[in-house]
Protein backbone atom coordinates (compact mmCIF):
# COMPACT_ATOMS: atom_id res chain seq x y z
CA UNK A 1 0.00 0.00 0.00
CA UNK A 2 1.15 3.81 -0.75
CA UNK A 3 1.78 6.15 0.97
CA UNK A 4 -0.89 8.83 2.10
CA UNK A 5 -0.05 12.26 0.90
CA UNK A 6 -2.82 14.93 1.29
CA UNK A 7 -3.32 18.29 -0.96
CA UNK A 8 -5.22 20.78 0.46
CA UNK A 9 -7.87 18.55 2.31
CA UNK A 10 -7.38 15.52 -0.30
CA UNK A 11 -6.06 12.26 0.87
CA UNK A 12 -4.33 10.38 -1.87
CA UNK A 13 -2.90 6.77 -1.21
CA UNK A 14 -3.08 4.73 1.52
CA UNK A 15 -5.75 3.09 0.93
CA UNK A 16 -8.06 6.35 0.51
CA UNK A 17 -10.58 6.65 -2.40
CA UNK A 18 -9.50 7.13 -5.73
CA UNK A 19 -9.43 11.03 -6.73
CA UNK A 20 -9.46 12.69 -9.47
CA UNK A 21 -7.31 15.00 -11.82
CA UNK A 22 -9.08 16.33 -14.42
CA UNK A 23 -9.28 19.33 -16.51
CA UNK A 24 -8.62 20.97 -19.94
CA UNK A 25 -5.61 20.34 -21.66
CA UNK A 26 -4.85 24.23 -21.92
CA UNK A 27 -6.11 27.05 -20.43
CA UNK A 28 -8.52 28.50 -23.36
CA UNK A 29 -9.49 31.05 -21.63
CA UNK A 30 -11.13 32.31 -17.71
CA UNK A 31 -14.39 32.04 -18.35
CA UNK A 32 -14.63 28.43 -20.10
CA UNK A 33 -11.92 27.68 -17.63
CA UNK A 34 -13.73 28.41 -14.42
CA UNK A 35 -17.02 27.06 -15.88
CA UNK A 36 -15.00 23.66 -16.58
CA UNK A 37 -13.72 23.82 -12.95
CA UNK A 38 -17.25 24.40 -11.63
CA UNK A 39 -18.89 21.69 -13.74
CA UNK A 40 -16.08 19.26 -12.54
CA UNK A 41 -16.57 20.21 -9.14
CA UNK A 42 -20.33 19.46 -9.33
CA UNK A 43 -19.91 16.42 -10.53
CA UNK A 44 -17.50 14.90 -8.38
CA UNK A 45 -19.34 16.13 -5.42
CA UNK A 46 -22.30 14.18 -6.85
CA UNK A 47 -20.17 11.00 -6.84
CA UNK A 48 -18.30 12.30 -3.64
CA UNK A 49 -15.06 11.44 -5.43
CA UNK A 50 -12.07 13.74 -4.30
CA UNK A 51 -11.14 16.44 -6.82
CA UNK A 52 -7.75 18.14 -7.97
CA UNK A 53 -8.34 20.49 -11.04
CA UNK A 54 -5.59 20.37 -13.66
CA UNK A 55 -5.09 22.88 -16.78
CA UNK A 56 -1.39 23.94 -18.11
CA UNK A 57 -0.80 27.60 -18.47
CA UNK A 58 1.76 26.90 -21.41
CA UNK A 59 2.19 23.73 -23.48
CA UNK A 60 6.25 24.44 -24.44
CA UNK A 61 6.45 21.04 -25.64
CA UNK A 62 3.91 21.20 -28.62
CA UNK A 63 4.63 19.70 -31.93
CA UNK A 64 4.71 22.74 -33.81
CA UNK A 65 6.32 26.46 -33.53
CA UNK A 66 2.60 27.48 -34.88
CA UNK A 67 0.48 25.59 -32.23
CA UNK A 68 -1.30 27.15 -29.60
CA UNK A 69 0.50 27.06 -26.28
CA UNK A 70 -1.77 28.90 -23.83
CA UNK A 71 -1.67 32.37 -21.91
CA UNK A 72 1.70 31.83 -20.68
CA UNK A 73 2.87 31.92 -16.91
CA UNK A 74 1.33 35.12 -15.78
CA UNK A 75 -1.99 35.39 -16.91
CA UNK A 76 -2.49 31.50 -16.54
CA UNK A 77 -1.40 31.42 -12.90
CA UNK A 78 -3.49 34.32 -12.17
CA UNK A 79 -6.46 32.43 -13.60
CA UNK A 80 -5.64 29.13 -11.55
CA UNK A 81 -5.26 31.62 -8.35
CA UNK A 82 -9.14 32.54 -9.12
CA UNK A 83 -10.46 28.67 -9.50
CA UNK A 84 -8.70 27.85 -6.76
CA UNK A 85 -9.89 31.22 -4.63
CA UNK A 86 -13.80 30.86 -5.94
CA UNK A 87 -14.64 27.22 -5.97
CA UNK A 88 -12.03 26.08 -3.18
CA UNK A 89 -10.33 22.81 -5.04
CA UNK A 90 -6.50 22.33 -5.55
CA UNK A 91 -4.94 23.13 -8.55
CA UNK A 92 -2.26 21.34 -10.82
CA UNK A 93 -0.61 22.61 -13.51
CA UNK A 94 3.25 21.46 -15.42
CA UNK A 95 6.08 23.49 -15.16
CA UNK A 96 8.32 23.68 -18.03
CA UNK A 97 11.30 25.94 -16.92
CA UNK A 98 13.51 26.66 -13.95
CA UNK A 99 12.43 30.30 -14.28
CA UNK A 100 8.81 29.88 -13.66
CA UNK A 101 9.35 27.01 -10.61
CA UNK A 102 8.79 29.88 -7.97
CA UNK A 103 5.92 31.67 -8.72
CA UNK A 104 3.99 28.32 -9.88
CA UNK A 105 5.09 27.14 -6.28
CA UNK A 106 3.03 30.52 -4.88
CA UNK A 107 -0.38 29.30 -6.32
CA UNK A 108 -0.22 25.60 -7.33
CA UNK A 109 -0.92 23.29 -5.18
CA UNK A 110 0.53 20.42 -7.29
CA UNK A 111 3.29 21.26 -9.45
CA UNK A 112 3.74 18.52 -12.50
CA UNK A 113 6.54 17.95 -14.10
CA UNK A 114 6.13 17.10 -17.76
CA UNK A 115 7.01 13.63 -18.75
CA UNK A 116 9.56 14.81 -21.16
CA UNK A 117 11.80 16.29 -17.93
CA UNK A 118 11.50 13.58 -15.47
CA UNK A 119 15.35 12.50 -15.72
CA UNK A 120 16.51 16.05 -15.39
CA UNK A 121 17.53 15.90 -11.88
CA UNK A 122 18.81 19.65 -11.13
CA UNK A 123 14.89 20.33 -12.19
CA UNK A 124 13.23 17.88 -10.00
CA UNK A 125 15.43 19.23 -7.06
CA UNK A 126 14.03 22.29 -7.42
CA UNK A 127 10.80 21.45 -7.92
CA UNK A 128 10.83 19.35 -4.76
CA UNK A 129 12.42 22.81 -2.89
CA UNK A 130 9.32 24.34 -2.92
CA UNK A 131 7.94 21.96 -0.65
CA UNK A 132 4.86 21.63 -2.78
CA UNK A 133 3.09 18.16 -3.73
CA UNK A 134 4.74 17.06 -7.56
CA UNK A 135 2.94 14.97 -9.76
CA UNK A 136 6.13 13.29 -11.80
CA UNK A 137 5.04 11.98 -15.04
CA UNK A 138 6.70 9.06 -16.41
CA UNK A 139 8.65 9.65 -19.72
CA UNK A 140 7.72 7.94 -22.64
CA UNK A 141 10.98 6.55 -23.17
CA UNK A 142 11.24 5.40 -19.37
CA UNK A 143 10.74 1.85 -18.00
CA UNK A 144 8.20 1.75 -14.95
CA UNK A 145 11.82 0.31 -12.67
CA UNK A 146 13.58 3.56 -13.56
CA UNK A 147 11.11 5.98 -11.68
CA UNK A 148 12.66 4.74 -8.47
CA UNK A 149 15.49 7.04 -9.63
CA UNK A 150 13.29 10.15 -10.26
CA UNK A 151 11.58 9.35 -6.73
CA UNK A 152 14.54 8.88 -4.68
CA UNK A 153 16.07 12.43 -6.61
CA UNK A 154 12.70 14.07 -5.40
CA UNK A 155 12.94 12.92 -1.79
CA UNK A 156 16.48 13.66 -1.40
CA UNK A 157 15.58 16.96 -0.22
CA UNK A 158 13.19 15.95 2.13
CA UNK A 159 10.26 16.59 0.12
CA UNK A 160 7.54 13.43 0.26
CA UNK A 161 4.51 14.67 -1.33
CA UNK A 162 4.98 12.81 -4.22
CA UNK A 163 2.72 11.56 -7.18
CA UNK A 164 4.22 8.73 -9.86
CA UNK A 165 2.16 8.99 -13.16
CA UNK A 166 1.82 6.34 -15.63
CA UNK A 167 1.17 8.18 -19.03
CA UNK A 168 2.18 5.26 -21.65
CA UNK A 169 4.91 4.09 -23.41
CA UNK A 170 6.51 5.10 -26.67
CA UNK A 171 5.98 1.96 -28.99
CA UNK A 172 7.03 2.35 -32.46
CA UNK A 173 6.17 5.60 -34.38
CA UNK A 174 3.82 8.09 -33.18
CA UNK A 175 2.35 5.43 -30.51
CA UNK A 176 1.71 4.68 -26.59
CA UNK A 177 0.88 1.73 -24.93
CA UNK A 178 0.21 1.54 -21.40
CA UNK A 179 1.00 -1.29 -19.66
CA UNK A 180 -0.91 -1.99 -16.26
CA UNK A 181 2.06 -4.02 -15.14
CA UNK A 182 3.45 -0.41 -15.01
CA UNK A 183 1.10 0.39 -12.32
CA UNK A 184 1.66 -2.66 -9.92
CA UNK A 185 5.57 -1.91 -10.22
CA UNK A 186 6.06 1.81 -9.28
CA UNK A 187 3.28 1.43 -6.19
CA UNK A 188 5.93 -1.12 -4.81
CA UNK A 189 7.76 2.40 -4.18
CA UNK A 190 5.79 3.32 -1.72
CA UNK A 191 3.98 6.27 -3.28
CA UNK A 192 0.63 7.19 -4.97
CA UNK A 193 0.70 6.05 -8.51
CA UNK A 194 -1.82 7.48 -10.88
CA UNK A 195 -3.19 6.65 -14.60
CA UNK A 196 -3.25 9.41 -17.03
CA UNK A 197 -6.36 7.85 -19.15
CA UNK A 198 -6.20 10.33 -21.67
CA UNK A 199 -2.46 11.17 -22.59
CA UNK A 200 -2.21 6.95 -22.84
CA UNK A 201 -4.49 6.87 -25.58
CA UNK A 202 -2.19 10.05 -27.65
CA UNK A 203 -0.49 9.55 -30.77
CA UNK A 204 2.36 12.16 -30.54
CA UNK A 205 3.09 13.98 -33.43
CA UNK A 206 0.17 11.38 -35.15
CA UNK A 207 -0.97 14.40 -37.34
CA UNK A 208 2.10 16.02 -37.99
CA UNK A 209 2.31 19.19 -36.42
CA UNK A 210 0.14 18.57 -33.82
CA UNK A 211 -0.81 14.91 -31.88
CA UNK A 212 -3.53 12.80 -32.68
CA UNK A 213 -5.23 10.35 -30.25
CA UNK A 214 -7.78 7.35 -30.04
CA UNK A 215 -10.52 8.88 -27.55
CA UNK A 216 -12.33 5.81 -27.46
CA UNK A 217 -10.00 4.21 -25.62
CA UNK A 218 -10.02 6.23 -22.82
CA UNK A 219 -12.92 4.54 -20.62
CA UNK A 220 -11.76 1.10 -21.13
CA UNK A 221 -8.42 1.94 -20.12
CA UNK A 222 -9.44 3.56 -17.14
CA UNK A 223 -11.56 0.91 -16.19
CA UNK A 224 -8.67 -1.30 -16.66
CA UNK A 225 -6.22 0.82 -14.20
CA UNK A 226 -8.59 0.70 -11.58
CA UNK A 227 -8.77 -2.75 -11.37
CA UNK A 228 -5.20 -3.37 -11.02
CA UNK A 229 -5.13 -0.45 -8.50
CA UNK A 230 -4.65 2.91 -8.60
CA UNK A 231 -4.78 6.06 -6.26
CA UNK A 232 -5.68 8.84 -8.56
CA UNK A 233 -7.28 8.87 -12.18
CA UNK A 234 -6.16 12.10 -14.31
CA UNK A 235 -8.18 13.09 -17.17
CA UNK A 236 -8.39 15.88 -19.63
CA UNK A 237 -12.23 16.81 -20.29
CA UNK A 238 -13.18 19.19 -22.53
CA UNK A 239 -16.57 20.60 -23.60
CA UNK A 240 -16.32 19.95 -27.59
CA UNK A 241 -13.34 18.11 -27.51
CA UNK A 242 -12.91 18.20 -31.08
CA UNK A 243 -13.01 22.28 -31.31
CA UNK A 244 -10.26 22.10 -28.15
CA UNK A 245 -7.05 24.33 -28.81
CA UNK A 246 -4.74 21.69 -27.71
CA UNK A 247 -4.58 17.38 -27.55
CA UNK A 248 -8.68 17.47 -28.90
CA UNK A 249 -8.62 14.15 -30.10
CA UNK A 250 -7.07 12.46 -26.88
CA UNK A 251 -9.85 14.48 -24.59
CA UNK A 252 -13.03 13.34 -22.87
CA UNK A 253 -16.05 14.81 -23.64
CA UNK A 254 -17.43 16.58 -19.99
CA UNK A 255 -21.04 14.48 -20.91
CA UNK A 256 -19.10 11.49 -20.57
CA UNK A 257 -17.43 11.65 -17.60
CA UNK A 258 -20.41 11.15 -14.97
CA UNK A 259 -20.48 7.70 -16.28
CA UNK A 260 -17.29 6.76 -16.40
CA UNK A 261 -16.52 8.09 -13.07
CA UNK A 262 -19.83 5.56 -11.72
CA UNK A 263 -18.06 2.90 -12.89
CA UNK A 264 -14.43 3.71 -11.98
CA UNK A 265 -15.48 4.23 -8.30
CA UNK A 266 -17.12 0.96 -8.28
CA UNK A 267 -14.32 -0.68 -9.60
CA UNK A 268 -11.84 1.11 -6.81
CA UNK A 269 -14.24 0.41 -3.72
CA UNK A 270 -13.90 -3.15 -4.65
CA UNK A 271 -10.60 -3.71 -5.48
CA UNK A 272 -9.43 -2.06 -1.92
CA UNK A 273 -11.89 -3.90 0.40
CA UNK A 274 -10.40 -6.96 -1.31
CA UNK A 275 -7.05 -5.58 -0.45
CA UNK A 276 -7.83 -5.51 2.56
CA UNK A 277 -8.46 -9.52 3.15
Amino acid sequence: MSEKITIKDVAIGGGTPLVLIAGPCVIEGVESTLHLASALKEITSSLSIPFIFKTSYDKANRSSLNSYRGPGVDKGLTILHEVRRQLDVPVLSDVHRFEEIEAAAQVLDVIQVPAFLSRQTDFLITVAHTGRAINIKKGQFMSPYEMKNVIEKVISTGNHQVLVTERGFSFGYNNLVADMRSLVIMRNFGYPVVFDATHSVQLPGGAGTASSGERHFVSPLARAAAAVGIDALFIEVHFQPDRALCDGPNMLALESLPRLLTQVKSIDERVKVESLH
